[in-house]
C-alpha cells in the first residue's frame, strides 16, 4: 500500500499490476487540494499494457474504497485519448450523482447517471460491474442500481492515458481519499469486494457470447453454401471436356505432371499451372571434425572440415585476425583443418577520421564506416532473386521486393504469388495476374480502367447518375463512385452539412459555412447566449408561481406555500395552496393555533391567552424574533416571527467585501474561480451555467461540472433516432433510419442465402464487400459503406 499526495505522480506511484484474467491497481491516494497542480496518471508503458488487456472486453468491474469531501465534484478514474473519453467514472457532490461515461459500439459517447451522493465525507465501498448490456452499481455491498445499457466498446486507441483522481492536469480534481482501486477483467468482479454476495445467475456477457457464436456459425454456413454452389457450377462446365494443358517457365515448355528442379525448388506442371515447393534439406549428420555449411551451387548445407582456433570453430576458408604481444596484426585462414598464416597486404590510407574507422575480425586493415563490402565479391553469393546488402561490419543477402527466402541466408529466393496469397490490391471487376516479383490487375471484359487496381463499367459522375450531395464532389470508382464533401462542409459525401469554425453551441444548426441558426431560447453568433425569458417579459406566470429561467427555456415554478396538483400547466395554473396546518408542515408553538392561509399559514394565540410567540424548529425552541443559520446549510437564514419560522437564502450583495463567496459564487472575483470552455474561446464566472454538446454545465470555483441534458423517456417505441442538432431521441416508424433498436430476438430475418438471422446480427451482402446488412426486429436494412468503395 502506498500513499500519493499533492504533486506529480505519473511514474511508479501510479503503477498498475496485471494478471492473466485480472487487471488491478492497489493504491491509497490522498487528494485533498486542487489549489496546486498535480498529475496522477499511469506511465505510457503501463497504460498501453492496460489498453491491451481492455481491448475487446465487454465485461469488467471497477472497485474502489473512498471518502470524498462534501460537495466536491471530481473524477475517480478516467481513460481517454485526446478529448475523447473511453471510460470515466465521476462523482458530483453538487448534484448528488454518480456518472459513468463510456464509448459505445456505435462509436458514440454515452453517459449513465445514478442519483446517489458519495461526496458526504464518509467512507464507502463502490463496485461498478458491466457485463455486456447489464450495468450494476453496488455501494457498501448493497445493490443500488441495475440497468440494461448499450453495448460498450473498449477499442481504446494506442497512446491513451489513464488518470486517477482527475480528468487531466486542469479539470475534474477529486478531493478526498481513495484506496484499493481495482479494475477486474472477470465475470461479477464485485464478489472480490463483497464475498458474501451470492452469484446465482449467469452474466449477460455469457448469454451474449452464446448469441454471438450462433451468429458467427450462421455467417460461416451462408458463405460455405455460396462457395459450394459456385463449385458445382464449375464442375458442370468441365464435364465432358478434357485436354492436356502444358506449362511454361523460364522459356521452357513442360508437359502435364512433368517434374523438374528449378534452383532450390522442386516444380511440377499440374493442369497448366506450375506448382513449386522448396527442396527439403535434411539436417546433415556431420562427423566431429566437420560442421554443416552452405557451399557454392548447392541448396542444402553439407559437412565441411573445420578448424579449432582459440576456442572457436571456423569453416574452411574462414579468416581470423589477432594481435601479437607487440601489437602487430596476424591473419589466419582455415585450410585443411588447420589455421594457417595468410599473407596480409599493406593497408590503404583511409580518408575518414579515426572515430569513423571500424576494426574487422577477418582482416588486419580497418575500413571506413559505410564501406562497400558487396563490391569486394560477396554479391556473388547472392544467387537467385537475391541482392547483396551492406552492413556495418560486413554484407548479407536479402530477397528482392516480391520474393521470399528459400533458405536462411536468403541466397536463394522465390517469387511470392500475391494473387494466390491474397496480398494484392485488385478491386472489383479485375482479375489478379501474378508476375515475377509483383502482380498486375487486368480488367474484366466490358470494363474500363480507372487506375492500376480498379476498373469500372461507366462513369456515374459524368452521367449524373450518382448519389452525391449537392455540396459534394463526385469521383468515379470501381463499380460505382465515391463522394467527398466540398471545403466548408462535413459528412460522408451523400449527406454534407455546413461546417462552422468553433461549432454551434446549445443545439444550434450550422446551415452554411460559419453560419449558425439557433434553437429557440438561444442567440448569438455561435448560439452561446441564453435568452432570459423571465427578465425580457416574454413569460407571464400565474400569481401562484414565479418564473425561473433555464438554459434554452423557462419554467413557472410554484411559489413557497403552493405545490403542483399533478395536472401540470406551463403557466403555473396547476399550483394550489398547501394546507400546512393539516399536513403538519408548520412551526407554530405549542401554545398557538395554526390557521391555514392562501400561500402560507398563521400562528394565532387562542382567545383569552397570552402567547409567547416562540417557534419549534428541528426539535428546538426558538424565541420570538430570534435569527439563526441552518446547521446543514450555512447559506440559509431563518427567523422566528410570532410563532412562524421564516427561512430564506442569504441575499447576495456583491458590493459587500465580507460576502461569503461559497454561498454567492457569482460574487467570486478571483480568476482561479473562473472556468474556461474546452474550446478555449469563452470564459465563465463562478456560478454560471450553460449547455454544450447535450451537456448542461456549471462553473463552481474554477471546476466545471457537466451532466446530460434530461430527456423525456420515449415509451413503447421500437425504433429511436436522435435528429441532427438535437439531444433527445424521437420515435420513428422506419427501422432502417433508426439509431437505436430495442432488439427482440424472437423476430428474425432471412438473408439472400435463405439463412435465418437473429435480430441485431449483421452480415456482408453476397457479391459485394461494401454492402453491410443488419437485421432490425424482422426488417433487413442494407447500406453501402462509401469508404469501402
Amino acid at each position: 500500500m502506498r500513499t500519493l499526495s499533492r504533486g506529480r505522480a505519473d511514474g511508479p506511484a501510479a503503477s498498475f499490476s496485471m494478471r492473466l484474467f485480472q487487471l488491478s491497481a492497489l493504491i491509497s491516494v490522498s487528494l485533498l487540494s486542487s489549489d496546486m497542480w498535480r498529475s496522477v496518471r499511469a506511465s505510457a508503458g503501463v497504460s498501453e499494457r492496460m489498453m491491451q488487456k481492455l481491448r475487446g472486453r465487454v465485461e469488467f468491474t471497477l472497485l474502489l474504497t473512498l471518502k470524498q469531501d462534501k460537495f466536491n465534484s471530481g473524477v475517480m478514474l478516467s481513460i481517454h485519448h485526446g478529448e475523447q473519453r473511453y471510460l470515466e467514472l465521476e462523482s458530483s457532490g453538487q448534484r448528488s450523482e454518480v456518472r459513468l461515461h463510456y464509448w459505445t459500439a456505435e462509436r458514440q459517447i454515452h453517459t449513465e447517471v445514478f442519483p446517489y451522493s458519495l461526496a458526504d465525507g464518509r467512507w464507502h465501498r463502490v463496485a461498478l460491474s458491466l457485463s455486456a448490456t447489464q450495468l450494476v452499481l453496488y455501494v457498501d455491498c448493497s445493490r443500488i442500481y441495475e440497468r440494461v445499457v448499450g453495448t460498450p466498446s473498449m477499442e481504446v486507441p494506442a497512446g491513451s492515458t489513464v488518470w486517477l483522481g482527475q480528468r487531466n492536469n486542469a479539470h475534474g480534481f477529486y478531493k478526498g481519499v481513495m484506496q484499493d482501486v481495482q479494475l477486474l477483467l472477470m465475470p461479477q468482479g464485485y464478489i472480490s469486494q463483497c464475498p458474501d454476495l451470492n452469484r446465482t445467475c449467469p452474466t449477460c456477457n455469457d448469454f451474449h457470447g452464446l448469441v454471438q457464436k450462433i451468429m458467427e456459425l450462421q455467417d460461416i454456413l451462408a458463405k460455405t453454401s455460396g462457395k459450394l454452389a459456385r463449385a458445382e457450377e464449375r464442375m458442370r462446365a468441365l464435364d465432358g471436356c478434357y485436354c492436356e494443358r502444358t506449362c511454361s517457365m523460364n522459356g521452357e515448355l513442360y508437359r502435364d505432371e512433368e517434374v523438374w528442379i528449378d534452383g532450390c525448388r522442386n516444380c511440377t506442371c499440374s493442369n497448366g499451372t506450375v506448382e513449386c515447393e522448396s527442396i527439403f534439406c535434411p539436417v546433415p549428420q556431420c562427423p566431429p571434425d566437420t560442421a554443416a555449411a552452405y557451399i557454392p551451387a548447392a541448396c542444402c548445407k553439407e559437412c565441411q572440415p573445420v578448424c579449432l582456433f582459440r576456442g572457436r570453430v571456423y569453416v574452411e576458408g574462414d579468416r581470423r585476425s589477432v594481435r601479437d604481444s607487440t601489437g602487430n596484426c596476424l591473419l589466419f585462414e582455415c585450410r585443411d583443418r588447420s589455421m594457417r598464416r595468410a599473407e596480409s597486404t599493406p593497408c590503404p590510407e583511409l580518408t575518414c577520421p579515426e572515430s569513423e574507422q571500424i576494426t574487422l575480425t577477418d582482416r588486419c586493415c580497418k575500413v571506413c564506416r559505410g564501406h562497400d563490402f558487396c563490391a569486394e565479391g560477396y554479391s556473388s553469393s547472392c544467387v537467385e532473386n537475391s541482392e547483396c546488402v551492406n552492413l556495418e561490419a560486413g554484407a548479407c543477402c536479402n530477397c528482392r521486393d516480391g520474393y521470399q527466402a528459400l533458405r536462411d541466408d536468403s541466397a536463394y529466393c522465390q517469387d511470392v504469388d500475391e494473387c494466390a496469397e491474397g496480398k494484392h490490391y485488385c478491386r472489383e471487376n479485375t482479375v489478379c495476374v501474378n508476375t515475377p516479383g509483383s502482380f498486375m490487375c487486368v480488367c474484366q471484359t466490358g470494363y474500363i480502367r480507372i487506375d492500376d487496381y480498379s476498373c469500372t463499367e461507366h462513369d456515374e459522375c459524368g452521367s449524373g447518375l450518382h448519389s452525391c450531395d449537392e455540396n459534394a464532389l463526385c469521383f468515379n470508382t470501381v463499380g460505382g463512385h465515391s463522394c467527398t464533401c466540398k471545403p466548408g462542409y462535413m459528412g460522408n459525401g451523400t449527406v454534407c452539412r455546413a461546417h462552422c469554425d468553433g461549432l454551434c453551441h446549445n443545439g444550434g444548426t450550422c446551415v452554411a459555412p460559419d453560419t449558425c441558426i439557433c434553437q429557440q431560447g438561444f442567440t448569438g453568433r455561435r448560439c452561446e447566449t441564453d435568452i432570459d425569458e423571465c427578465s425580457d417579459g416574454f413569460v407571464e406566470c400565474d400569481s401562484r408561481a414565479t418564473c425561473v429561467n433555464l438554459p434554452g427555456w423557462y419554467h413557472c415554478e410554484c411559489r413557497d406555500g403552493y405545490h403542483d396538483n399533478g395536472m401540470f400547466s406551463a403557466n403555473g395554473e396547476s399550483c394550489e395552496d398547501i394546507d400546512e396546518c393539516e399536513t403538519g408542515r408548520h412551526s407554530c408553538a405549542n401554545d398557538t393555533l395554526c390557521f391555514n392561509m392562501d400561500g402560507g399559514y398563521d400562528c394565532r394565540c387562542p382567545h383569552g391567552k397570552n402567547c409567547s410567540g416562540d417557534c419549534v424548529h428541528d426539535g428546538k425552541v426558538k424565541h420570538n424574533r430570534q435569527i439563526w443559520v441552518l446547521d446543514d446549510d450555512r447559506c440559509s437564514v431563518c427567523s422566528c416571527q410570532s410563532g412562524l419560522v421564516m427561512c430564506r437564502r442569504m441575499v447576495c450583495d456583491c458590493e459587500n467585501p465580507t460576502v461569503d463567496v461559497s454561498c454567492c459564487p457569482e460574487c467570486d472575483p478571483r480568476l482561479t474561480s473562473q472556468c474556461l470552455q474546452q474550446n478555449g474561446l469563452l470564459t465563465y464566472n463562478n456560478g454560471d451555467t450553460w449547455v454544450e454538446n447535450c451537456q448542461q454545465c456549471q462553473c463552481m470555483r474554477g471546476e466545471v461540472d457537466c451532466w446530460p441534458v434530461p430527456c423525456t423517456p420515449v415509451l413503447n417505441c421500437e425504433f429511436l433516432v436522435v435528429p441532427e442538432g438535437e439531444c433527445c431521441p424521437r420515435c420513428i416508424s422506419d427501422p432502417c433510419q433508426a439509431d437505436t433498436v430495442r432488439n427482440d430476438i424472437t423476430k428474425t430475418c432471412v438473408d439472400e442465402y435463405g439463412v435465418t438471422r437473429f435480430s441485431g446480427s449483421a452480415w456482408t451482402k453476397h457479391s459485394t464487400e461494401c454492402s453491410l446488412c443488419q437485421c432490425k426486429n424482422g426488417h433487413v436494412c442494407c447500406s453501402v459503406d462509401p469508404l469501402c468503395l
